[in-house]
């Protein structure tokens, strides 16, 4: 009796059409194209907005139009092959060794296109490093979970400094102009991005960690913390505004002027509460007391009471857009978009205008007043400070009564 190879038993699970799993894969592609397509992205790396990011601009295009060859060449040959030998019920393929002219063609090729890569990129690296161009020089601070940002006196783009300007959220820059900022942090590691304006820069303690910026012209770029650094890790945002040089000496004389006491009502009461519920920890720059006749500086000690060491200066809080790290707005959506969507040669006017008590988005604020760990959580459990010695982490809730509140909105506002 002659012998009849037995074949394979059919799969009787049914295949899909071919119709069908083309239109499957073109929507697939198809939602993954509209995902990064939003209208709102100030966080796009693909709008550059000064020579750094302009340079890794120009990198990244043609690696991922290398990348994108590459992925269509490949998913091609795989759908191909997956239609081509699709089980019919036919007999397993005989088994042969490999190609060794496709084997050996296979290899050389990614190694001709990862040089091709790697010969930009490493020269971009190396242009990106460069601080011996810096017309400016800011220290950034980072901790749980907002940035500092400390002026030093000298030259910044031609414009003097005369004395330390210390801010937090969102730092000024000169247009035009090489800034070097000086990365470094008080507690655990963070990360430094501006897609718009560089790469990342990471935050690390006993370090400093050198990062070049440079705005082509008036605006607000948007950035985030991208390396995970606790309960507030999303919420740890930062921004750069970029002011023409005229207008940036402005901001510099608007920080730099000397503190004047409130005169209304509830300003005046609102310095008295901020001196005794705040003062502890949050600096206003000249803010002074009468203490037994003598009148003494008002100086906040956080090291005494957070963790980091360190709270936001609120000198001036009233010239930013935002508080607690950026997570929130100090204007309403309404002032706010008039901002971002403010012509270059409008930009410097309106962003130093400041915070007006038309534009301050007053519910949010009173919110953060009121209860601030509600808002941003900062503490996995509040309640039971002995893991850091009794230290808070972040703004603990401080109580406040609504007429406390009321005052220290209106002596903030003053504050601008």
């Amino acid at each position: 009796m002659s012998h009849v190879p037995r074949q394979r038993e059919m799969s009787t699970v049914p295949t899909m059409p071919s119709k069908r799993l083309l239109a499957v894969a073109a929507g697939a592609l198809a939602t993954l194209a509209l995902a990064g397509c939003a209208q709102d992205a100030p966080q796009d790396t693909w709008q550059p907005a000064g020579d750094n990011a302009q340079k890794i601009h120009n990198l990244q295009w043609p690696i991922f139009a290398i990348a994108g060859v590459v992925g269509v060449i490949v998913f091609a040959v795989i759908g191909f092959v997956v239609f081509r030998y699709r089980d019919r019920g036919q007999d397993i393929p005989e088994q042969s060794h490999g190609n060794p002219a496709l084997e050996i063609g296979l290899t050389i090729l990614p190694a001709v296109l990862l040089l091709g890569i790697a010969i930009p990129t490493v020269s971009v690296v190396f242009d990106l490093a460069k601080t011996d161009d810096a017309e400016c020089i800011i220290n950034v601070t980072g901790q749980q979970w907002w940035w500092e940002y400390d002026y030093p006196t000298g030259d910044c783009g031609g414009v003097e400094i005369t004395e330390p300007i210390v801010t937090s959220g969102e730092f000024v820059i000169p247009t035009d102009t090489n800034v070097l900022l000086n990365v470094t942090s008080r507690d655990v590691i963070h990360s430094f991005w501006i897609p718009r304006l560089n790469g990342k820069k990471d935050a690390v303690p006993g370090r400093t960690h050198p990062l070049r910026m440079q705005a082509d012209e008036p605006g607000i770029f948007d950035g985030q913390c991208t390396e995970f650094c606790g309960l507030s890790h999303a919420r740890m945002r930062q921004a750069a505004v970029a002011l023409d040089k005229s207008d940036f000496a402005t901001w510099v004389n608007n920080q730099l002027a000397p503190y004047t006491a409130p005169t209304e009502e509830a300003a005046v009461e609102g310095e008295s509460t901020f001196i005794s519920q705040c003062s502890r920890c949050h600096q206003v720059n000249g803010l002074t007391q009468d203490q037994g006749g003598t009148v003494v500086p008002v100086l906040a000690q956080p090291d005494q009471y957070v963790v980091s060491g360190a709270a936001p200066n609120l000198t001036h809080l009233m010239t930013r857009t935002t508080f607690a790290g950026a997570t929130f707005d100090l204007l309403t959506q309404r002032c706010k978009d008039d901002l971002y969507d403010a012509a270059p040669e409008e930009f410097g006017a309106l962003y130093l205008q400041g915070v007006s008590e038309e534009c301050l988005d007053e519910a949010t604020l009173r919110q953060w007043l009121r209860n601030a760990p509600a808002m941003k959580p900062m503490f996995a459990d509040p309640n039971n400070l002995e893991s850091t010695g009794g230290l808070y982490r972040g703004m603990p809730n401080l109580n406040l009564s609504d007429d406390q509140i009321d005052s220290l909105i209106a002596y903030l506002i003053e504050r601008k």
